[in-house]
Formats: C-alpha cells, structure tokens, sequence
C-alpha cells in the first residue's frame, strides 16, 4: 500500500474483512493474514508467523490454529495470556516461550497454539511466539473539515496530509445510549485512496467543540485488543470558514470598522467589499460578513447588509433592580482609562452582593450622578463573554436622602438654547445650567422654582468647555422642579409694626428726569423712603420702596402707617412691606381705565367709559412698566400740564376688572371694521373705532363702537375693511351697545417665503404686503408660495409696522409645473448639426495673447489619435 508497510502485499477484500490471522497454504509455506489498519485492505507477511514448524490443533490432532492474545500476568515461572479473538484467558508456563525470557514483559503480544493440560483438562497456551509491534507511522496527519463524510480534493501541505473531520453528533445534547460512547471520524487519503479513523470526546485536545468540516491535526493508534485504528491527540488547525454578523460601528473616508457580534472584538472592512449601496451605509446598521486574513491581520470581506435588529449583542432583564452608585464616571478622562465601562454600582441581587460596571450610555438622561445615589435599572448581559453590567439607570426620588450633598433654591431667570441661569436664594450670583441636568421631563419655564445642587468645574474641564458659559466655575445640576410658593428670598415677620414716614419715597428717576425712557431708568435705583418707629420701647428706622405700598396713594412726610418687616436670606437686609397708610385719605380722586398704548417712554390709557384715551409718562408709572401689557387695568389720577392738556399721574396696576360690564350678548355678529382705532391711525380725531353689521337681518348696517377692552387677542391690529365676527354688549355707565369679543376674519394668499421670513398678499396701511417671520407659522409647516393661510395682525407700538402672526395654512396652493420649451426651439435643437453651416458659429472678438504679447502656444496644436502618444 505504501512506503511504510515495505514487504507487504495488498489485496482488497469484496466483504468485511476477516478480525484474525488465518492459516492458509499460499505456495509451499503457512502464512498469516493480517487486516489493514486502515480498515479498507488486507495484508500478510510470512515473518509474523512464528509456529517453528508447530502444526498440532488445538485438541491435538492435527494442524494447531494460531491464535494471538496480550501477557495479562507474568510471575517467575508462569503467566496468563488474555485472548484478542475471544473472550478468554489461558494459562501458561514460562518453558513454552520460544525466545529468551528476560525481553517478555506484561502487555507484549503474543503468538500461541491452545492445547488441554493432561493434569486438569483445561486448555492452555503452548508454543509462545513473542509478536514484532506493529509500527503505525508517527506522524501528524493535519487538514480542513470537510461538509460531510465524503472527502473532497485534498492536497498535502508541508509534508502533511490534509483530513476531513466528521463531528460528533450534538442533537442528543452531547448524551449517547447506555454504554455507548459517541463517536465522530476523520477521513483522510493516501495514494489517492481514502480512510476513514473513528475519534470520541476524550481524543480531542483540551474538550474543543469539533464541527464537521474544521481542519485538524492528529496521530494515528491501535487498539491492542481489537487491532481497530483511531485518531488520537486531535487539535483544531482551523474552524470551517463561516458568515459571521456584526454592527457597524464607525465609518472613514474609503473604509470602516464592524462590532463582531461572536466576540468582544471590532474589525476592518473596506469599502470596496461592501456588496450594496454605499452611499445608504451609516454607523448603526446590522451586516453580515466572512472573515479573511490579510498581511497577518483579520479583516471583513463580503460585507452584506441584514434587516435592522437582526444582531443582538445583549439580553435585557425585564425586572427592574435598586442599588447604589458606588463610583461615578469622571467627566475628563484620565489618560490611562482604558475602561470602557467605568462606573460602579453596587446591588444585593440573588441574596449575594454584587457590584456591576455601567457606562455613558447606560443611564437614561445626562443627570450628574453622584456617590451615593440611590438609583434603578435593569442588568444587561453580554451574549458574546457573558459580561453583566447595569443599564437604563435612573436616579429615584429619595435619593438626596442618601446622598451627602447640600441642596439650594432659587428661580429660573433667563432659559436659552440649551441652557439657562437661576436667581439662587442664599448666592449673589446667578447659577449657569444646562437643560440635561433637569431631573423631571416636563419642561422648565421662567419664574420656576428649583431646588439643585452646585458643583464646581475643574480647570480641565473649564479648558475644554465649547463656550464661555460652560467654562463658569460652578454649575447647576440634578435640577429638581419645586411647587410655587416653595423659594422664597425674604422671610416677612408675622407681626405689624406702627410707625411715622420719616422720608419721602420717589420712584426711579422720576425726581431726576421725567423724560428719561424706562430702559435708562432701570440703571438708576429708586429713591428709598425711612419709616421710624419703636420695638420694646428702642426707636429704630426701617427703608421702604414705593413698590411695597398697598394702595394706589404715596405716604407724605409725617403719615403715620402700619407695615411688616421683610429681611433678605442672602443679606440680612430688612425693609418695609405691605406698607398702610392709617390717618390720611387721598386728596384726588382714584380713576379706572385700561392700558390702549405702549410707546417708547410713553402711554395711553383708555377711559372706563371706553370713549376716549388719556396720555401718561413712564415716570408717572408706580412699578415696573416693563410689566405692563395691553389691556391691563390702572388707576390714576388727572392732573393739567403744560397748555392745559389732560395726562394721568400715579398710575398703578390693579387687579383686572371685567371692563366690558356683564350684559353680554349671546348673538354673534358678521361686520366689517369702518374705522380702526386711534392707535392703529393716529390721522383720525376719535379714539373709537367702528364696527358695521354686513349680515343679513334686522340690525345690518348699524354700527358699533369699540375699544382696546373689546378685542379678544389685545395685541390684534384691526384695519379698515376687516372683516370681523363680535358680540354685543352694554356699557355700565353709559349704557351704550359697544362691540366686544371682536375676532378678525382674515384669510390670504402667500406671496413669498424667503430664508426666515416671507409675505402675504393683504393690504396694511400704504403696503399691500404684510411681513411675517416663520417662527410664526404654527405646527411647524412650511409654507409654500400660493398656499392660503389665516392669520392675526400685530402693531409694534414703538416702529409704528404691522406684521402677521399666529399664521395658520389652511389649504395648499397649486404645485409649481415645469414649463415646456416652446416648439419651435424645440425643433431648431433637433435640427442642428455639426455640419450645418447655418448653426450657430463661435466668433472670435479679441485674439489671446501671452505675458511675451505672443499669440498664444508656440507650437500649433494637431488633432491626433485617442491612446496614440506621439
């Protein structure tokens, strides 16, 4: 068969082969038949026959049968032999052994005849060759799994021979019969004849999973017992080329990399094995790929896309697990942290304590988490390595109750585009804070009050903050919304103090200038006034503002008054609130009237009768004017200036009163808008405007009065012609029908939509084009040219222009069409050739000339032949 069985011959056998040595008469000599390790083949080979000459049988009479067994036992003059063809054991005695004593040693194999002891009866073992070992070759049979037992084309690699591996069954779950092992073979060729070595379990170096087409390397044995041939010392050389799956995790100008999802591992992959459109490849997608080795390194090759969802990296427990946070990750880095995941938390789970890693992107919001925390989450459990780690981590409600940090309140003052600041209570500055560290989700709005905790910024993190805001010293964080009423910067004795004004309050800059504008004014702090009184009989001085006064009436020099003491947190500084005058009533009348006008510096107010409007100047203003809108109900006082003309002084904002009385009108009217208010057109002598009833009935074509009180919206600018639906009510003290609850009717098509704004086709004034910002636009659409939309107008009472706000679509235009080029240029396209003389020509006005005032290249230019070099 081959160079190692040199001296054999071969012959292949129709049925199974025979599992003993035969005696046959081949010539003039015995032989001995042998079966082939390899179990396709018989051999024979005359010097494994040692019978010396020997032919008895084994009853004696005739020819004995060679039988071959293995020393089981051997004492100094006896031994027993353990049958290889039968189950049997023969005695026999040293003298029987044909070759020097000294080389037999238990496990030889032997030779014999099988004789009866004359003595006893029993059969024995006489006539004992020992038996030459049968010398498998020693050497490492390697190759690759093959897809099943039939062995494909193999070739020799290094001098070694390349199997194919059958895999042990795995349906059974690793289980067999009873008293059955499972097996699994390795098929390999030699002299272009294959073989087929059973293996188990235990022949597998270091218990690795074998499948059905995995190279592998092995030695060959033989049972001495059975003389059966099986592979032994099996090592896996190579896994079977698979598909594997992954995420893309990141991707480059011309390449990427992919997140295995059999092993904690990323790998490359280039562009040009994508195997699909590149330009829909993003980070985040499911792909499938095989593995392929390249300059020493594992590469991905023909990388597919899969359905999204379909890899799964990690199991997530249903049930929910409370811990405590027992390191925090760090903000900056530290250059030596090559951890991806770590915080801590610790958590008795199961009855044991454990303590579980979590990362950036395990916690459900961007809240600071602190030591301490008192937190909820799930566990996550890594289907590549087993790894447990904590997930959609929140912090729970009573977790300041365990945390050592020192909570503060305060206000929101100002919000921005991702940030704001708060007013805190026991700080003079105010607190910077990003919006991902409120801890509910509802939003925050100005004037809310908070409770949070202040942190500072390393310098590290000052350095590599994107903005100077982020670079502050300390931060606001784990922002907590508190009910209203909760923060409060002054704390106000219970008790009434009696006291007399020992100076006189004046408003902010009101004594200084009384044309200053507002805007100038807040620089200057109003005048404080000084109330002396006695507390256990010690006479003390308190200050007090105008803006602490009860009532619309200023206390004079000597008032006697009653007040509370209110003392800042923060300062400790104390004033008079809630300020009484007790001895002294006011020497003007009190009036009503509603806010009609916002300018610069100056204001108007309409009447309680709705009729006529009254001039004041921000310095009359008792408040902050800046908290002044239209509509909002004053008192005031009328005083005569300069030419006899009628303004109000004092003026004060009062709670709202119903202005437009109570006898309102169920009936809703139609009508259109004859004359605006004096607001809207300063040209006009009455402040009124005028309404007349265009539907159809008993009161179409009277008309109506109406005033700032009347509008719904009291910033909506009514023009004239506007059409409008109103209400009719009567007024208290004159018992006048006057029109309220006015809403205008306006419908319009867009002009144009620039970049951030646009224009509707409706007549304002002068201009027949009214503005508006696409801030405006509600829900969000995008407004197109042509589309119709509803909408309000707007006066901006300082600029004196109106614009549209509140704009709602209310039906699309018609969708712009391409138009065709006309026929006839058509047909002139068509028509033209590069022959024809006719078309059109390039005609030469001015001849190029070089820097030298050459006529451009020196050398003529030839028309030459594509791919022909000259």
């Amino acid at each position: 068969m081959g160079s190692p069985w040199k001296g054999f011959v071969e012959f292949t056998l129709p049925a199974s082969p025979p599992t003993a040595f035969v005696s046959a008469d081949l010539s003039t000599s015995p032989v001995g038949l042998s079966l082939s390790p390899y179990g396709r083949s018989m051999s024979f080979d005359p010097s494994l026959l040692h019978n010396n000459g020997h032919t008895a049988f084994a009853n004696g009479t005739g020819v004995g049968i060679r039988e071959t067994g293995v020393v089981e036992k051997l004492l100094t003059s006896y031994g027993f032999i353990q049958c290889s063809e039968r189950q049997a054991r023969l005695f026999f005695h040293c003298s029987q052994y044909n070759g020097n004593l000294q080389d037999l040693k238990i496990g030889d194999d032997v030779e014999f005849e099988v004789s009866l002891d004359k003595r006893t009866g029993k059969p024995i073992a006489v006539k004992l060759v020992k038996i030459k070992p049968e010398v498998l070759p020693e050497e490492r049979i390697s190759g690759q799994v093959g897809p099943d037992m039939h062995a494909s084309p193999i070739t020799k690699l290094h001098g070694y021979i390349h199997p194919v591996v059958s895999a042990i069954p795995t349906h059974l779950d690793g289980k067999s019969a009873p008293g059955q092992v499972p097996t699994g073979s390795v098929c390999y060729e030699r002299n272009g004849e294959v073989f087929y070595l059973t293996y188990t379990p235990d022949d597998v170096e270091r218990n690795m999973h074998l499948d059905t087409g995995d190279r592998v390397s092995f030695y060959m044995e033989t049972n001495k017992h059975t003389g059966a041939v099986s592979a032994r010392n099996i090592v896996l050389v190579k896994k079977k080329q698979m598909r594997c799956q992954g995420v893309v995790c990141a991707t480059k100008e011309a390449f990427g990399f992919i997140e295995r999802g059999d092993v904690v591992k990323e790998i490359f992959f280039h562009y040009s094995e994508f195997k699909g459109d590149l330009e829909a490849l993003q980070a985040g997608d499911d792909v499938e790929f095989s593995i392929k080795e390249r300059n020493g390194k594992e590469v991905a090759t023909d990388v597919r896309l899969l359905p999204q969802g379909t890899v799964i990296f990690e199991d997530i427990s249903i049930e929910h697990f409370e811990g405590t946070v027992a390191k925090v990750i760090p903000k900056v880095p530290s250059k030596n942290q090559n951890d991806p995941l770590p915080g801590r938390i610790g958590a008795r789970i199961n009855f044991s304590e454990k303590e579980l890693p979590f990362g950036e992107k395990d916690t459900k919001s961007k809240v600071t988490l602190l030591d301490g925390d008192h937190v909820r989450f799930n566990i996550s459990v890594d289907r590549r390595d087993k790894l447990e780690r904590a997930t959609n981590i929140e912090i729970l409600p009573d977790t300041f109750q365990f945390t050592k940090e020192s909570r503060e309140m305060g206000v929101i003052a100002a919000m921005r585009d991702g940030f704001g600041f708060i007013k805190c209570v026991d700080r003079d500055a105010r607190m910077f804070f990003h919006f991902s560290e409120v801890l509910e989700e509802s939003p925050l709005h100005i004037s809310d009050e908070v409770e949070f905790t202040v942190v500072p910024v390393s310098r590290l993190e000052r350095s590599l903050a994107k903005d100077m805001l982020s670079a502050q010293r300390n931060h606001a964080v784990r922002i907590k919304k508190l009910p209203k009423g909760t923060v409060s910067f002054h704390v106000q004795s219970e008790q009434r103090f009696i006291g007399q004004v020992d100076r006189e309050a004046t408003p902010a800059s009101a004594a200084a200038n009384k044309n200053v504008s507002p805007s100038k004014a807040k620089e200057k702090d109003a005048e404080e006034g000084v109330i002396a009184y006695e507390d256990c009989g010690v006479k003390l001085t308190v200050p007090y503002y105008i803006k602490d006064l009860e009532g619309a009436a200023l206390p004079q020099l000597g008032d006697k008054v009653e007040f509370s003491i209110s003392e800042v947190k923060r300062t400790g500084l104390q004033s008079a609130v809630s300020i009484k005058i007790l001895n002294r009533t006011g020497n003007s009348k009190r009036l009503l009237g509603f806010v009609a006008t916002l300018k610069d510096n100056f204001g108007f107010i309409e009447t309680a009768n709705h009729d006529q409007e009254i001039f004041f100047h921000y310095s009359e203003m008792c408040g902050d004017v800046d908290n002044l809108e239209l509509g909002d109900t004053v008192e005031y006082t009328l005083s005569k200036g300069k030419g006899n003309k009628v303004s109000a002084e004092k003026v004060t904002k009062v709670a709202p009163v119903n202005g437009i009385g109570e006898d309102v009108g169920t009936t809703v009217l139609l009508g259109k808008v004859t004359r605006p208010l004096r607001s809207v057109d300063p040209s006009q002598t009455e402040y009124q405007g005028l309404i007349e009833v265009t539907e159809e009935g008993a009161s179409k074509g009277q008309s109506y009065p109406f005033g700032i009180v009347s509008m719904a919206s009291k910033a909506d600018c009514l023009q004239k012609g506007e059409l409008v639906k109103f209400q009719l009510c009567t007024v208290v003290h004159t018992s006048q029908k006057m029109a309220c609850h006015i809403v205008p009717q306006r419908r319009a098509l867009v002009e144009s939509v620039k970049d951030q704004f646009g224009f509707i086709t409706y007549e304002v004034g002068e201009s027949k084009k009214l503005f508006f910002h696409v801030k405006e636009v509600q829900d969000g659409l995008e407004l197109q040219t042509g589309d119709e939309v509803e909408f309000s107008v707007i006066l901006n009472q300082r600029t004196g222009k109106c614009s549209a706000c509140n704009v709602r679509r209310v039906s699309e235009g018609p969708k712009p069409v391409a138009t065709p080029r006309p026929e006839r240029l058509v047909n002139r396209l068509k028509s033209i050739t590069l022959d024809d003389a006719s078309a059109p020509r390039l005609v030469i006005v001015r001849q190029p000339r070089g820097p030298d005032n050459s006529k451009g290249f020196s050398i003529e230019r030839k028309a030459r032949q594509p791919g022909v070099i000259d």
